[in-house]
């Protein structure tokens, strides 16, 4: 483990790296504007879920094996990049309804989706993106001293403090789209809102479809 001076580091670095906007956030946000904080909070616990499968992959190996092999990340990447897009069209082709939602109404009632399938799809959304675990692969070894005795201890530690760290962060930010989700003129213009998110989980999709690994050479 680091000193205390670098587990510090490696907290603030985390928590900058988890308020970053990416499909993660625009999932959590998407839930929790369309169906209350709750349904908000499930779906970063999804994401987290798929987090600490990277995080255990990366430390058998399996993390090191997308990194070298073209197969092995091109399968997942394109498995992620259909997810994504298919839950992008999802949004696009849902039907709108003829009058807006009282989203203060919604979220009194619980959620409309069932709380498993936002659990299960923020975990999709994270486990079948290779990019993940390259990132924890690169990320997480620079905290790990050299002399460290087990290495693979240390960095299974070091992803799980990361890990339960973006808990809080995952939860404001499901917190701060329900309290926008209040405001009238957002209530008013969830319809756009829904496209917008749409086109952003196809922008998603697409980027990582036509990404290359970044450790090729």
């Amino acid at each position: 483990m680091p000193d205390t001076q670098h587990l510090l580091l490696f907290i603030a670095a985390g928590w900058l790296l988890n308020l970053t906007p990416g499909p993660d956030v625009l999932y959590i946000v998407t839930n929790s504007l369309r169906s209350g904080a709750k349904s908000g909070i499930v779906a970063g616990l999804g994401i987290t879920a798929g987090c600490f499968v990277h995080i255990f992959a990366a430390a058998l190996g399996v993390g090191a094996l997308l990194a070298t092999s073209a197969v092995a990340f091109t399968v997942l990447k394109y498995l992620g990049a259909a997810y994504l897009l298919w839950v992008g069209f999802k949004i696009l082709l849902a039907k709108a309804p003829q009058t807006e939602p009282d989203l203060m109404a919604v979220a009194a009632e619980g959620a409309p989706r069932d709380l498993k399938s936002v659990f299960f799809g923020g975990f999709l959304t994270n486990v079948l993106n290779p990019k993940v675990a390259i990132f924890f692969l690169a990320f997480v070894p620079q905290f790990i001293a050299p002399d460290a005795g087990n290495k693979a201890l240390a960095f299974v530690l070091l992803g799980v403090i990361f890990n339960l760290n973006a808990i809080p962060v995952n939860s404001g930010w499901a917190l701060a789209a329900a309290w926008l989700a209040r405001r009238d003129a957002v209530q008013r213009g969830m319809h756009w809102l829904d496209r917008a998110a749409a086109a952003m989980f196809i922008g998603f999709g697409l980027k990582l479809a036509l990404s290359d690994n970044p450790t090729a050479p």
